[in-house]
């Protein structure tokens, strides 16, 4: 039986993930429920333990641009500006696989996504093992991904033998992926970099692809996907107040939970809303996001009401992660 004694909990999570069992891992995006990504078993085992599709790819994680060479090939010149830029960070490169990664991995696609995690104790952990890891969000499919050490072991209990705690996730959105299907920048994904930033570095505009699919070309591009357990709505930028009187018809004010930008509703309890930045600040909501969905999910309510931020920025990922969650798309 390993122990905590004599060793660190990073030593500790190399001998697990050399022995093929699952670590939950912290990242600047979200925590990563970890395996060996070439052990095809201890692959498996991630989709065992968060009940999920395994249709749906997952994103290997790295520590150098260099080693990113030994896991994808032909890679466009286009994609070493972005991992320049960009990597350790919140980017994923979708890029032609090399064969020793194990299709489950990317669901029998000719492509893998990798990134390199912007976080020292992944890094540490990365450097000291020689394999990549395959590390999904930990959390069980479909339910909003966990920005905590906390949020992983309230989610996944005993189903693993070990969370590395690594503080509060910086970004707290999943990366953005970016893919070059026909040789073109195309976000498949977006995330914790903006369509701007990367279009900055390229010097031109880039293709967009992030249509939500029930066979998917990237991770997390399933159409149902970051939800509560509660019934969750969600209406356009400015139209909150009026989308709730929809529901004052049906709820008393005090079982409705509102997740808002920075304005709340005078009409319903203050502690029944959450806001994810009082001065309006994309990166600072979106690092709050999965946390704000928690806590109204954990409230006594029985109905979550929400409005999408302005499309610019992170503010394309936030919505995105509304759009997924909800069971409406009110425009």
């Amino acid at each position: 039986m390993l122990t905590t004694k004599h060793i660190s909990d990073v030593t500790l999570a190399q001998m697990l993930l050399a022995r093929g069992e699952l670590v939950a891992i912290p990242t600047e995006t979200v925590y990563g429920l970890a395996a060996n990504a070439l052990n095809a078993e201890a692959v498996a085992r991630i989709f065992e333990v968060k009940n999920r599709p395994t249709f749906d790819p997952l994103i290997v994680h790295t520590y150098s641009i260099e080693a990113l060479e030994r896991h994808a090939h032909s890679i466009p010149a286009e994609a070493y500006k972005l991992a320049e830029a960009f990597m350790p960070g919140s980017l994923t490169l979708l890029l032609p696989k090399r064969a020793h990664i194990p299709d489950i991995v990317t669901a029998g696609l000719p492509t893998v996504g990798l990134r390199i995690p912007n976080h020292a104790l992944a890094l540490e952990l990365l450097h000291g093992i020689d394999f990549p890891l395959a590390a999904p969000s930990a959390n069980p499919f479909g339910y909003i991904s966990p920005t905590t050490a906390q949020h992983v072991r309230a989610q996944l209990g005993e189903a693993i033998p070990l969370v590395l705690d690594g503080g509060a996730c910086v970004v707290g959105v999943e990366s953005t992926i970016v893919g070059f299907p026909e040789g073109e920048p195309t976000i498949m994904r977006f995330g914790g970099i903006s369509v701007e930033a990367i279009e900055k570095v390229l010097g031109r505009q880039v293709k967009t692809m992030t249509h939500s699919s029930s066979n998917p070309a990237a991770p997390g591009m399933l159409a149902s996907h970051y939800a509560p357990r509660k019934p969750f709505y969600v209406t356009s930028t400015g139209n909150l107040p009026t989308f709730l009187q929809k529901f004052l018809a049906q709820y008393a004010p005090e079982r409705i939970g509102v997740l808002a930008l920075r304005g709340g509703l005078p009409a319903l309890p203050t502690d029944c809303q959450v806001l994810l930045s009082t001065e309006g600040n994309l990166n600072e909501a979106a690092q709050k996001l999965f946390g704000a969905m928690r806590q109204l999910d954990a409230l006594d309510v029985d109905v979550i009401i929400a409005e999408y931020v302005p499309q610019e920025g992170l503010g394309r990922a936030i919505n995105d992660r509304l759009k997924r969650a909800s069971l409406t798309l009110e425009t």
